[in-house]
């Protein structure tokens, strides 16, 4: 492994893993409002490892909905990231089957922006960098779902303190860390209409797999731009130094 691209990573994620902690709080809380206990709530956080999901989920489960009505909806949430994963792939094609394995379960939101934003810009997705910047994420997002469980019933409701509206800043800050990519605005708007219509007439979790599926066919339909010839990114040049 390359010391210093896993120690860039561990950095990298140490910053995402604080700014996803107060998430994984509300999460435990969440869950400890719907009945789980703290292991349990921990075990969910170690398995499913998705938060936008493991959120839905816990909601249904505590509406007593029907299994197979809970594993579509997280499949619904969760739908982005199997196009997260083959937007990823043609920049960890080096790595090993075993690699790859850890590599999409630790596919979260920041782990893909971070990763193409390496990949697009020359530096490379190491397996080192990989890992040291997803498990530093992986691993608090356990313990602060499980302080988030033992707090939880103390707190009472979390969406009285507004955490509940942590999660769609986070999100929103993600996607506009991909503003000066060509047709971003288009896709952006097109996929935000396609959400709230999709919300009003199908109901949720269904509009953020309406929304996403809207913003892929308008991206598909704009005309591709070429790169300026002669344009090299910043990354790149001082990569290359």
């Amino acid at each position: 492994m390359n010391r210093n691209e896993l120690s860039e990573g561990l950095k990298g994620g140490m910053i995402i893993a604080l700014s996803s902690a107060p998430f994984a709080v509300l999460f435990g809380a969440v869950a400890a409002d719907n009945g789980l206990s703290v292991a349990e709530a921990g075990l969910m956080s170690a398995i499913v490892y998705a938060g936008a999901s493991q959120l839905v989920g816990i909601e249904l489960f505590g509406h007593h909905v029907a299994p197979w009505l809970v594993v579509l909806s997280v499949f619904a949430v969760n739908f982005r990231h199997i196009l997260y994963s083959a937007a990823l792939a043609r920049f960890i094609t080096h790595f090993t089957p075993l690699q790859k394995f850890f590599a999409f379960f630790l596919l979260t939101d920041p782990q893909f922006a971070e990763g193409v934003n390496r990949g697009e810009s020359g530096r490379g997705v190491s397996f080192a960098w990989y890992i040291g910047f997803g498990g530093t994420i992986y691993f608090p997002w356990l313990f602060f779902s499980m302080v988030g469980a033992f707090f939880g019933r103390m707190m009472g409701d979390p969406r009285v303190f507004a955490i509940d509206a942590l999660l769609p800043i986070y999100f929103l800050g993600l996607v506009v860390g991909f503003r000066r990519k060509p047709g971003f605005y288009p896709t952006v708007i097109a996929s935000a209409a396609g959400s709230v219509l999709g919300y009003h007439f199908v109901g949720s979790p269904w509009h953020v797999s309406i929304g996403a599926a809207v913003g892929v066919i308008v991206a598909a339909a704009l005309p591709l731009q070429q790169e300026v010839v002669g344009e090299v990114p910043a990354a790149a040049t001082e990569a290359e130094t």
